[in-house]
């Protein structure tokens, strides 16, 4: 196969990483805001502060973008070193990107939840960060299983 090609498809998978990560991340953060945006509204029709706090649970599924772009670099710098693993660096980055994705997804559905409750009872919000650290460890173990098996 030719050099160019394979670089070409090892870096296809670096690429796909990030992009399912960022796509993930998109998905989680909509869903926690428009959870933290309807949190705030309930808040002022009822002359309530408005919770500042509720943006970290927003903004929470961001952090698997990062880590796709992890991937990504690494990804790169090993094709730049072996082309001819290609078909690794492919499988990594997509399955490894997918497991960023749904991490970020579900992390945001929970963060929405997270939202609306500590929006109501004004309590709960370390335990509701707790929950969403859970969800972030499977994205850090795709990051590490990820590099490991480069």
């Amino acid at each position: 196969m030719e050099q160019e090609l394979m670089m070409a498809l090892a870096k296809a998978g670096g690429y796909a990483a990030v992009g399912l990560a960022a796509i993930g991340s998109s998905m989680g953060a909509g869903m926690a805001g428009a959870a933290a945006i309807g949190a705030w509204k309930k808040c002022y029709q009822q002359d309530k502060p408005a919770p500042f706090l509720l943006l970290a649970m927003a903004g929470a599924p961001l952090s698997q973008t990062i880590y796709g772009m992890i991937m990504m670099i690494l990804i790169n710098g090993a094709a730049a070193e072996n082309p001819q693993n290609w078909p690794l660096y492919l499988t990594i980055g997509i399955f490894g990107g997918l497991a960023q994705m749904f991490s970020a997804t579900f992390q945001g559905k929970a963060a929405a939840g997270g939202c609306n409750s500590f929006a109501e009872t004004n309590q709960g919000f370390a335990n509701d960060l707790m929950i969403l650290g859970v969800i972030e460890t499977c994205a850090i173990f795709a990051l590490v299983f990820s590099i490991m098996a480069m």
